[in-house]
Formats: structure tokens, sequence, C-alpha cells
């Protein structure tokens, strides 16, 4: 299996002049936290805040455990564990869980570990979508397929890169990529996602959400509400 670039998923906020698509490496997970919330994107990249609960928790021992795995390979498949991706075009870096290497075609395929169950939106299949098209720039392979392997359900989904998912990854990328030269952090909104957010006492959705109510509404009839 060919060798891939070795790059950190840590970036540096960049400021200023330095702030441009020439120098801005995006994480990939950077794209899964957007997709679930620009806000939480924003808290996590922009002003380095972190906070663990269950759910992360249970998803960092998954990858512990997958990452700690020796490269194998099996019925003429190789599989590469915690292999490190940087497409510097697309401005992309990170870390794939896993790289499936089929011997015979030269076939590559991108695999994600998720601690949960599938997902109402594509949050998780655009950072999929996102290490193939990392794969792809890397390669100058195109790569058709990739998967992804639910823990809680013990169901691996096969994920097709269709046109609407790249364009919808890659949409995806160029909103990040202005949230982080930017360095602004969007208001919260509260949702039934926030519920499942490790970030939910730094945001302070509902808290801040209100006072923001507040104001508007005293703003509309001239008083204090």
């Amino acid at each position: 299996m060919p060798t891939v670039l070795q790059n950190s998923e840590q970036i540096r906020p960049l400021t200023g002049q330095e702030s441009n698509k020439e120098t801005l490496l995006i994480p990939l997970s950077a794209l899964q936290h957007y997709a679930f919330c620009p806000r939480q994107c924003a808290l996590i990249h922009n002003e380095q805040a972190w906070a663990e609960n269950y759910l992360t928790a249970q998803g960092r021992v998954l990858h512990e455990r997958v990452d700690s795995g020796e490269p194998e390979t099996r019925k003429g498949v190789r599989f590469e564990r915690t292999v490190h991706l940087c497409a510097e075009q697309l401005g992309l870096t990170g870390i794939a869980d896993m790289v499936e290497y089929e011997l015979a075609s030269g076939k590559f395929k991108p695999v994600e570990y998720k601690h949960g169950k599938p997902k109402p939106t594509a949050m998780d299949e655009i950072q999929l979508c996102a290490q193939a098209l990392c794969l792809e720039e890397m390669t100058g392979q195109r790569i058709e397929e990739g998967a992804l392997w639910y823990q809680q359900t013990r169901h691996r989904v096969l994920v097709v890169f269709s046109d609407s998912l790249r364009q919808t990854t890659q949409d995806t990328i160029a909103q990040v990529r202005k949230l982080f030269i930017s360095g602004k952090t969007p208001a919260p909104e509260y949702g039934k996602h926030c519920k499942a957010c490790s970030l939910v006492e730094v945001c302070q959705p509902k808290l801040l959400g209100r006072d923001r109510s507040v104001v508007y509404v005293g703003g509309l009839f001239g008083e204090d509400v």
C-alpha cells in the first residue's frame, strides 16, 4: 500500500494575513463538527474549547482500540489503521481510522468507526467522503465507496460517494474555511442535538439564547422585558 503523508489533525488558529486558502488546513473532524453544529465547530476549533461526556469518552475508547491494531492482510485485502491524510489542494488534513486496499484491483476504501448508531443527518457521511477526497488527491485514483461501522448496532454501512454527497462535502469544506478565517463563533440555537453535545455547559444554548430573545423583544416594544 502506498505511503501516505504524515500530518497532525490539530491546527493552530490563523488570523489576519495568515488566514487564507493557501495556509489553512482544515481538520477532517471539523467537517463533522460543523455538520452537527456550526457553533460547536467554532468553540472547538476557533476557541479551543473541549469537554468530555459519556458519549465522547466511549468514542475515544473505541478509537484507541481501533488505532492500536496492527496492519494486516486478509482475503486479498490490506487493512491499514490510523492512516494520516493530507490534501493541500483541498486544504484538508486528518486521520482515517482505517483504509482498506484491495490487492487485486488496487482500490482504496476508507472506513470510519463510530461508537453510536446511524444518524438522521449526513454528518458522518460528509466526514467519510472528505477522507475519500483526500485519498483521491494523494493517490490520483477515484474512490467510489467507503464504509461506516457503528459500535452500538454492530453494523457496517456502505457509503457510495455520489455526486450529491461530494458536492455537499465540498460545500461544507468551504463553510468551515469561512468560519475559521472569520475567527467568529455563531450565536447559540438550542435544539434536540444539544442534549448529546459535550460542550452544552460551555455553550449555554438555553441561557444565551434566552438573553438574545429578551433583547430582541425589548427592542420591539421599547421597554425592558
